[in-house]
C-alpha cells in the first residue's frame, strides 16, 4: 500500500533526481551556462598550446615555458580578494560578460604578437591580460552557475562542470595541434607559425560570450558589505574555519603544484618522445580523455559513501601514473598513463567542488570562490612555473618524477594533519 507520508515522497522523488545522469543539463540556463564554459575552455586549450609550441620553438628555454604560467597566475593572486568581493556585490553574468570578452581579446592580441614574430615580453603582457580576466570570471561564473541548479543537483552538476571542462581539453588541443601543423605546411613557419591558431581561439570564445547572454539573469543574494579588509577577507576567514574544504582544496593544490606535467609536454614530445605538434595535440588531450570517461562513470555510478578515501586515493594514485609518465619513452604508455591522471584528478576535483558547494552559503560564493580559484590557480600557473625551474635545473625526467613522489608525500602530510577528510562519507547526505 502506497505510503502518504510527505517526506517519503520527497525522499524518492530526491532519490529519483539523482540516477538522472542529465539532470542538471536538463535546465535551460545552466545547458546554456555549459555550452558557454565548454566554449571558454575550448578557447583557452587551443591558445595554450599554440603558445607552448610557439614560444618553445622559437626559444628552446623550459624557462619561457614555465613564465608562461607565472604571468598568467599572478593577476590572479594579486586580484583574488577584490574579484570575489565584486563576485557576491555585483551582478555576475555582467562580470562573466566583460571577462569573456576580455579573453577573447586577448587571443587577437597574441594573433598580432604571432605575425608580427613580437617580442616575448608582448605575448606576457597578453596573458598577462587572461590572467586578470581570469581572477574576475571565476568567482562570478562559479557563483552564478550554483544560482541556476537546485541543492539536490549539486554533485551531479559538478561532474558536468568537470566533464565541460574535459571536454574542452581534448578538442582544443586537438584543434591547436592540427592547426599549428596545417600553418607549417601550408603557410610561412618562420613568420606567425601560430597566427591562425589565435584566430580560431579567439572566435569560440566570441561563441562563449553570445551563450552567456542568453542566460536569464537568476535571483540572488547579493551581498551588500561596503569594501572593507573585513569583507574582502570574508571568503578566506570562512575557508581557514571549515576545515574539511581547507584539506580539500590544499590537497589539490599541493599535488597538482608538485604532480602536474603538462607545461612541460612541449619539451617531452619534442626532446624524449620525439613527435610532433599533432602527437604533442594527443599528449594535451590525453588526460582529458581519462577525465572524461571517467566522467561518464561518476555520472551514472550512485553517490560515493567514502568521498574522504576515494579522494586521498585518487591523489596518490596521481602521483604513481606521474612517476610512470617521466620514465616513459614510449608514446603509447605515455599517453596512458596521462589518461589515467585525468581520470584520477577528476574524482577529486568533483569531491572537492561538491564539497565547497554544498556548505557556502550563496551571499559568501563569490569570495569563496575566489579563495578556491587561487588554490586551482596556482597549481595550475605555479606547478607549469615550478616544472620549467626545475626542469632547466635538473631536466624535465628529474622534474616529473620528483612532482609525483611529491604528490604521494602531499596525501600522507594531508591526511595526517586533517584526519577528518579521510572519514568524509558520502557528500549527498549534506544536500
Amino acid at each position: 500500500m502506497p505510503s502518504s507520508d510527505p517526506n517519503l515522497k520527497k525522499h524518492l522523488k530526491a532519490s529519483a533526481v539523482k540516477q538522472d545522469a542529465f539532470a542538471a543539463l536538463r535546465i535551460r540556463d545552466y545547458r546554456l551556462f555549459v555550452i558557454g564554459r565548454l566554449l571558454l575552455f575550448t578557447g583557452f586549450q587551443i591558445r595554450n598550446i599554440a603558445v607552448g609550441w610557439e614560444l618553445y620553438d622559437r626559444t628552446g628555454s623550459a624557462m619561457v615555458l614555465g613564465g608562461v604560467g607565472l604571468v598568467q597566475v599572478l593577476p590572479i593572486l594579486a586580484l583574488t580578494l577584490i574579484a570575489g568581493h565584486v563576485a557576491d556585490k555585483y551582478n555576475r553574468k555582467h562580470i562573466m560578460i566583460v571577462t569573456v570578452l576580455l579573453s577573447c581579446l586577448s587571443s587577437l592580441g597574441l594573433a598580432v604578437a604571432s605575425y608580427t614574430q613580437a617580442p616575448i615580453y608582448l605575448v606576457y603582457v597578453c596573458l598577462f591580460v587572461t590572467g586578470a580576466a581570469r581572477a574576475f570570471n571565476k568567482p562570478a561564473s562559479d557563483s552564478l552557475m550554483w544560482q541556476l541548479i537546485p541543492n539536490n543537483l549539486f554533485t551531479n552538476a559538478a561532474t558536468w562542470n568537470s566533464s565541460s571542462f574535459q571536454l574542452a581539453s581534448v578538442f582544443g588541443p586537438a584543434i591547436g595541434g592540427y592547426a599549428i601543423a596545417l600553418n607549417a605546411r601550408y603557410a610561412n613557419a618562420s613568420l606567425g607559425s601560430a597566427t591562425r591558431v589565435y584566430v580560431i581561439a579567439a572566435f569560440i570564445t566570441f561563441l562563449s560570450f553570445v551563450s552567456v547572454t542568453l542566460i536569464k539573469k537568476p535571483k540572488t543574494i547579493l551581498s551588500k558589505e561596503p569594501l572593507s579588509i573585513k569583507a574582502l577577507s570574508a571568503g578566506a576567514k570562512f575557508v581557514w574555519q571549515n576545515q574539511l574544504i581547507l584539506a580539500a582544496i590544499t590537497l589539490d593544490l599541493f599535488a597538482v603544484l608538485f604532480g602536474g606535467a603538462t607545461a612541460l609536454l612541449p619539451i617531452f614530445a619534442k626532446d624524449i618522445l620525439r613527435v610532433g605538434p599533432i602527437e604533442l595535440g594527443y599528449l594535451q588531450a590525453a588526460p582529458s580523455i581519462g577525465a572524461l570517461i571517467m566522467a561518464v562513470i561518476l555520472v551514472h555510478s550512485p553517490p560515493l559513501r567514502k568521498a574522504g578515501k576515494a579522494l586521498l586515493l585518487s591523489v596518490i594514485g596521481f602521483g604513481v601514473v606521474t612517476i610512470i609518465f617521466g620514465l616513459s619513452r614510449h608514446l603509447t604508455l605515455s599517453l596512458l598513463m596521462l589518461a589515467l591522471s585525468g581520470a584520477l584528478d577528476n574524482i577529486s576535483v568533483v569531491i572537492r567542488q561538491t564539497l565547497v558547494q554544498i556548505r557556502t552559503p550563496d551571499y559568501l560564493r563569490g569570495r569563496v570562490a575566489a579563495i578556491n580559484g587561487v588554490f586551482i590557480s596556482a597549481s595550475n600557473e605555479l606547478g607549469g612555473f615550478e616544472s620549467g625551474l626545475a626542469a632547466a635545473l635538473f631536466g624535465p625526467v628529474v622534474a616529473v618524477v620528483g612532482g609525483g613522489i611529491g604528490t604521494i608525500l602531499v596525501v600522507i602530510a594531508v591526511a595526517s594533519i586533517w584526519s577528518g577528510i579521510g572519514k568524509l562519507g558520502a557528500l549527498h547526505e549534506y544536500e
